[in-house]
């Protein structure tokens, strides 16, 4: 995919309204050299939450629709899914790129003009949540697969997506397996283990953007124990008093008498008594689509000083005046949730500050969880530490973390063996191939697909 002087890419950099920063611009060009190689890539795009990793995903998918190509977008929640849609249709739209929406809320008869357009290749950047890689939904040319917030996607589905290409070339013998793999590009903040360890063994190429855009302040983290509710509530009242804007996250919709969680509708129901005069919302899951997306516009507005949330706001959203985070039972969640979580905040110029309640006694896993969390913001640093406490997991299977089942190797202490493993590789890649291909066929037996996810 050659770049095209004067093509869609060139116009859309020349059309932003605001300039990249210097790793934006060189995580930019790295992926765009990877676009023009005759080999897929296989990339994790790794940048703290609020770096700019949106912006990066659409100037690759001008350089795949410059080469007459489709590129897909995947995103987890339709939260997410919806706001990168908006985004960039607002962007590449105007340029004149036709983009389609897929998701699972769609009404019948929108989901099939969809997919009609998907199909006819009439729609050249197609956005969408877990519908993408439904069976129905077959591309025209797919050049580049998207999978945002990758950790939160199973092995099985992000190769489901990079599968899609396949789909409308299978009838034509002439395509080469080549030509029928899109490249791919994973994004995360914290890359799961299983992605963390591949890139380790050379499978994975990294790109990290670690400059967040001028004017972003440090998240300060405290970790607050769960008796010392009302105090909370205080700071709460006092950071709306201010004219800022609160989270308040809960992990579970209904009470559950095995994990006794307070639920989020309960703890809305206290924050309403307990703040008469703030105006306190109450967004999860269960909610339908237009009822969630009229409450996260009054929040996005300023109309409403207090979001009671379950995860959907894990990822995506995107309110500069919310600058306090409150995250309930925070032992009760993975790493890579709690760092999501609290990028939500710290997107203005006002201090932020995150708050992760817990309930006594702690686990000693929970207790290193929350430890790491108090101690980085760094999302490479949280996602080895997340290393050392799950484990790597399966590299040529579906599972993400736990032990490796290396045979010989143990990537805690023999990480300095890994860069001699691949000088290893590239000479027998060079010289040996045959002896490759004995090697793969002895050792991986036919799983060298997992590897692609």
């Amino acid at each position: 995919m050659p770049r095209r002087e004067g093509g869609l890419l060139t116009r859309f950099l020349a059309a932003l309204p605001f300039r990249l920063t210097g790793a934006q611009q060189r995580v930019v060009e790295e992926i765009a050299a990877d676009m023009t190689r005759p080999h897929p890539m296989h990339r994790l795009l790794q940048g703290d939450v609020g770096s700019g990793k949106t912006i990066v995903a659409a100037l690759a998918a001008c350089q795949a629709i410059d080469a007459g190509y489709q590129a897909a977008l995947m995103a987890p929640t339709e939260i997410l899914a919806e706001q990168h849609y908006r985004k960039l249709s607002a962007w590449l739209e105007p340029l004149g790129v036709p983009v389609a929406w897929l998701a699972g809320s769609q009404k019948a008869r929108d989901k099939r003009e969809a997919v009609a357009r998907v199909e006819s290749g009439e729609a050249q950047l197609v956005i969408g949540t877990h519908a993408l890689i439904q069976d129905t939904v077959r591309f025209a040319k797919l050049g580049l697969s998207v999978v945002d917030e990758q950790h939160r996607f199973g092995v099985a589905q992000r190769l489901a997506l990079r599968g899609k290409a396949g789909a409308a070339d299978a009838s034509d013998s002439a395509v080469t397996a080549a030509e029928t793999v899109p490249h791919q590009l994973m994004m995360s903040a914290t890359p799961i283990p299983r992605t963390l360890a591949m890139t380790y063994y050379a499978d994975l190429d990294v790109s990290v953007i670690d400059e967040l855009p001028p004017g972003r302040t440090p998240i300060v983290t405290r970790l607050v124990n769960d008796a010392r509710r009302d105090e909370v509530i205080a700071r709460v009242h006092h950071a709306a008093a201010e004219g800022r804007q609160v989270y308040w996250v809960c992990p579970l919709i209904e009470e559950s008498e095995a994990l006794q969680l307070q639920t989020a509708v309960e703890t809305y129901e206290t924050l309403v008594a307990a703040l008469p005069d703030l105006r306190v919302g109450l967004v999860h899951g269960r909610l339908p689509p237009a009822e969630k997306a009229a409450v996260m516009d009054d929040f996005s507005a300023n109309r409403m000083q207090v979001l009671v949330a379950t995860t959907v706001i894990e990822v995506g959203v995107d309110v500069p005046n919310a600058s306090l985070m409150v995250i309930e039972h925070a032992e009760r969640f993975g790493l890579a949730q709690l760092h999501q979580l609290r990028g939500r905040v710290g997107r203005g110029s006002a201090e932020s500050v995150c708050l992760l309640m817990y309930q006594a006694p702690l686990s000693p896993t929970a207790r290193e969880r929350l430890a790491t969390m108090r101690e980085t913001t760094d999302g490479f640093e949280i996602a080895r530490r997340d290393l050392e406490i799950r484990g790597p997991g399966e590299f040529l299977g579906a599972r993400q973390s736990g032990e490796a089942m290396l045979r010989f190797a143990d990537l805690q202490t023999d990480a300095w063996l890994v860069e001699y493993a691949q000088e290893a590789a590239e000479l027998m890649l060079a010289r040996y191939p045959e002896a490759v291909e004995a090697h793969l066929s002895r050792w991986l037996g036919g799983r060298e697909h997992y590897l692609k996810a």
